[in-house]
């Protein structure tokens, strides 16, 4: 007799319906699918372009809570879901099932794969699991829009031996690992507009005798911005910077006052600016800065150049620094580009050095510890900082004897525990404060706080998802004085996910191991409010082609499916072993 389980890998015999999915009708829970219950609907046949997929397993994200909160009003839905409901899940493996006729030379059942979710179609983004139905189905139809979209085909190949649920969970933990292969500019952004700014309390000192500005690089016929925009710039540094214009053949615009540029930039078509470089030492600096920076370009360099620090903490945009990629740089010298380059920004880690997570227990907090312990070159000691002695717990039984293995420090602290806690920060800020923070809880003043922990060349990454528009004081006089950088981060791209999967596959880096609750695909609402209410230390995952099965921690399987529990890692670590008996028990007849 066959095996069940090499039997479905290959996606043998007909594929059965009805199909079973999770629409959202509108914002909150209680509009997820009907009566609390996933609906049924015609199983879809694919045409001579087309693909019907099997979701096999699908993470639970918080974005997803985001959708279910927001409902329509979510940023990247653009239709009444009321009428056309979206189904969520983009954390998805998939096999397919059939295959269109005119993909037959390219595709065939039992091919696998899981989906970069951002798929972009003519400048649009519709991504999988928002605009385009999602995961919490059994089926699905894949058509040129994942085939042949934007980027490509957003569809990559997974090798047969991989397990299901750490495909799927490679999205989010691409996530992870991009946060840490970012690259920045060390110049200013060729043929991009730069907006140069100064003050009237800079005007008078330079014009006191004090060292003139100058661009030392990047600033060439090689490379060099199309457009200038010019305020209450020095004397001669104007006159300069006007000069090597006219060589270079680039455009200036004088925007007389910073504070009140709409109209002037609105004359010129302008809506958003490359390059920032506020020339500081003024009184008004910092009013400055945060006038001009609303008018920064996604992925746009705010640069601070000044020998002191702004009259007060500045005012940032940290949802911006976030979903925009605004980096905020400086430096004390009076030639502008080596605010850019003296101190480059950093995004890996710093070898031997001190990192703290902010928020580490939860799912992708836990990611990102087990990414800094188990890649080499990581800091000598972490130290892991949440309001959940629970979960903190859970993190120091799973990652804690690995680290002291790798010669790790690792170190939980709850914040409420305030003297404790207190204590061991005043320990690390008299040792010079953390290389690297990773900022993981999405709480503006917890963000500008943590700032106040760097090190002389520290980088903050604002990894928490906080909305923008989302403001945060910042001590800007230590991005240019010590060389502090304030950087953030948001998805993942195509060649980000194939990497990761890579890393997964060689077993660099085990995404099983961030699993902590399973269930099947009606067991998706009960998962979705886990993941609201913050149940589990690690990801839910939802197995669309399983019997009924309640959400059930990792620890329950002992008693309701022990030899899946004997097969995990130390009791508590999902593994391919694991996964193979469980689906060989509750896969559909």
């Amino acid at each position: 007799m066959p095996d069940k389980l090499e039997s479905y890998r290959r996606a043998e015999g007909p594929v059965k319906g009805p199909n079973l999915l999770w629409p959202l009708y509108g914002a909150g829970l209680e509009n997820l699918g009907q009566d609390g219950k996933p609906i049924e609907a015609p199983l879809p046949q694919p045409g001579a372009d087309e693909l019907l997929v099997r979701h096999d397993a699908v993470g639970l994200c918080f974005s997803d809570i985001k959708v279910i909160n927001l409902g329509q009003n979510h940023p990247r839905i653009f239709r009444d879901i009321r009428k056309d409901p979206v189904v969520l899940g983009h954390e998805v493996a998939m096999t397919v099932v059939s295959v269109g006729e005119n993909l037959r030379d390219q595709y065939k059942p039992g091919d696998r794969f899981i989906i970069q979710a951002d798929v972009w179609v003519d400048g649009v983004n519709i991504s999988y699991g928002y605009m385009l139905q999602g995961g919490l189905s059994k089926y699905n139809i894949i058509d040129r829009r994942h085939l042949h979209g934007d980027d490509g085909n957003y569809l990559i190949p997974v090798q047969p031996q991989t397990g299901y649920a750490e495909s799927a969970l490679t999205e989010p933990w691409a996530c992870v690992t991009a946060a840490y292969t970012l690259e920045y500019r060390t110049t200013f952004k060729p043929d991009g507009i730069t907006w140069i700014v100064g003050s009237a309390g800079l005007l008078k000192s330079v014009a006191a005798g004090e060292e003139q500005y100058r661009v030392g690089a990047g600033f060439d016929q090689k490379s060099h911005p199309a457009r200038f925009l010019l305020s209450h710039v020095p004397a001669e540094f104007d006159h300069w910077l006007r000069a090597r214009a006219t060589e270079l053949g680039m455009a200036v615009i004088d925007v007389p006052d910073p504070c009140d540029a709409a109209a002037d930039l609105a004359a010129q078509g302008i809506k958003a600016v490359d390059d920032i470089v506020v020339l500081g030492n003024g009184a008004d600096t910092a009013d400055v800065i945060e006038a001009v920076s609303p008018y920064l370009a996604n992925h746009g360099i705010v640069a601070l150049v000044a020998d002191e620090p702004p009259s007060r903490k500045v005012n940032v945009d940290v949802g911006r620094v976030h979903y925009n990629d605004w980096t905020y740089v400086g430096g004390s010298r009076a030639d502008v580009a080596r605010a850019y380059s003296d101190v480059p920004v950093r995004s890996q880690l710093r070898r031997g050095g001190l990192a703290w997570f902010v928020g580490a227990a939860g799912p992708m907090g836990r990611m990102h510890v087990q990414r800094a312990i188990q890649m080499i070159g990581g800091p000598a000691t972490i130290v892991c900082t949440d309001v959940s002695d629970l979960r903190l717990k859970d993190l120091e039984q799973s990652y804690g004897a690995e680290a002291r293995a790798r010669g790790i420090e690792l170190v939980c602290l709850n914040p409420l525990q305030k003297e404790t806690y207190a204590a061991a920060m005043a320990r690390f800020k008299a040792a010079g404060g953390f290389d690297d923070i990773m900022v993981l809880a999405p709480v503006a003043p917890l963000i500008a706080d943590s700032a106040t922990y760097l090190a002389d060349d520290g980088v903050i990454n604002i990894f928490a998802g906080v909305a923008r528009g989302t403001m945060a004081l910042f001590d800007l006089g230590d991005v240019c004085l010590r060389g502090v950088r304030c950087i953030g981060h948001t998805a993942s791209s195509i060649e980000d996910l194939r990497f990761m999967l890579h890393l997964a596959e060689t077993g660099t880096l085990t995404p099983n191991r961030s699993v902590a609750a399973v269930g099947s695909l009606s067991a998706a609402r009960d998962g979705l409010k886990a993941v609201k209410d913050m149940v589990f230390p690690g990801k839910v995952v939802i197995w669309p082609q399983i019997k009924e099965m309640p959400l059930t921690a990792l620890p329950e399987l002992k008693d309701r499916l022990p030899t899946v529990y004997a097969r995990l890692k130390d009791g508590r670590e999902w593994t391919v072993e694991a996964e193979d008996e469980f689906l060989r028990i509750m896969l559909e007849d």
